[in-house]
């Protein structure tokens, strides 16, 4: 007998803050085979009242949206209902300066483009394990 998929109640929740369809539609696509429930935002300024709303168990957000990206990102760690969320920034390679000014705000993670869909299972287990 094959196991039921689980009901929306008990899979995990993404919040996924992104413009660019290329990787932002193919990472929720692959949050959700990997059984999680994807709440998309379209600017950051969504973001810190859908984490402490919501309740997340991870936060991805792509550092090319428009608005205060590292903003939000630093309000999540400063809030005591959001400080503890895993977030995974992701950007194109270069400029570096994204990736480096995600990290300086308090993203757990901050990938390029390229390797957050190839290697999301890693990056989940890294992110959520870091804390």
């Amino acid at each position: 007998m094959k196991p039921s998929p689980p009901s929306a109640a008990v899979k995990p929740l993404a919040l996924l803050v992104y413009e660019r369809v290329m990787p932002g539609g193919q990472l929720a696509n692959r949050l959700q085979d990997l059984n999680y429930r994807v709440l998309t935002l379209g600017t950051p300024a969504e973001l810190a009242a859908a984490a402490e709303r919501e309740t997340p168990l991870l936060v991805f957000i792509d550092l090319t949206v428009s608005g205060d990206v590292t903003g939000v990102i630093k309000t999540l760690r400063t809030t005591p209902a959001t400080e503890h969320l895993p977030i995974i920034a992701f950007a194109p390679e270069k400029p570096a300066k994204l990736l480096a000014a995600a990290e300086k705000a308090g993203a757990n993670l901050a990938v390029a483009d390229s390797a957050v869909v190839p290697h999301l299972s890693q990056l989940i287990e890294r992110a959520l394990h870091l804390e």
